[in-house]
């Protein structure tokens, strides 16, 4: 892994680090917070390996201790609680959004691009979705559908508003990553 990619990966991690504190509840055990925001722009601007190492190095310095999960809270405490699917979902998230985008839509331009983006994080989302309420359903012994009712639904439009969001800034960030000096590899950023 060449220095660039080690930064990238950091710089990445510390973002989400930032930004997944930031919470608020809606009334369900699991709170809205920027931490999506975070992992699929991860994905889509290093590519799937190395947005995924991001949030593995995330996930390892919340387990560290560090206050980076909702509300301030070590991702430790977090990991083993009701939410823990969803955090430890975010590796394939920003794998998914950063392979498909980086096999189909690197490079592109116009409707594909955006196209083959949104593509990712809707495959990548179904992914976190699929553990977060898995894991919920194990461990508070509730059924899909209450699961589904309590965990999804109320994330739905809050995600969607996240994808557009990463959407629009991921191509002038791609653009300012490409002038940053280093080796590419396996067309990844």
């Amino acid at each position: 892994m060449s220095i660039r990619k080690l930064v990238l990966c950091a710089v990445f991690a510390a973002l989400t680090c930032v930004l997944a504190p930031i919470s608020f509840v809606v009334g369900t055990a699991v709170p809205v917070t920027m931490a999506t925001f975070a992992v699929m722009l991860s994905g889509v601007l290093l590519g799937g390996r190395y947005g995924a190492a991001a949030q593995l190095i995330y996930l390892l310095l919340g387990a560290a201790g560090l206050p980076v999960c909702a509300g301030w809270t070590p991702a430790l405490s977090r990991i083993v609680g009701p939410t823990g699917g969803y955090l430890v979902g975010y590796i394939p998230l920003a794998f998914i959004c950063g392979a498909v985008y980086s096999m189909w839509g690197r490079g592109s331009r116009g409707v594909k691009k955006y196209a083959v983006m949104t593509a990712g994080m809707l495959a990548g989302t179904v992914v976190l979705y699929s553990s977060g309420t898995a894991w919920y359903c194990i461990y508070s012994g509730v059924g899909v559908a209450k699961a589904l009712a309590v965990c999804v639904a109320p994330f739905l439009i809050g995600d969607a508003v996240k994808m557009t969001a990463v959407a629009l800034l991921a191509p002038r960030l791609e653009r300012a990553l490409d002038k940053i000096p280093g080796k590419r590899v396996n067309g990844e950023r």
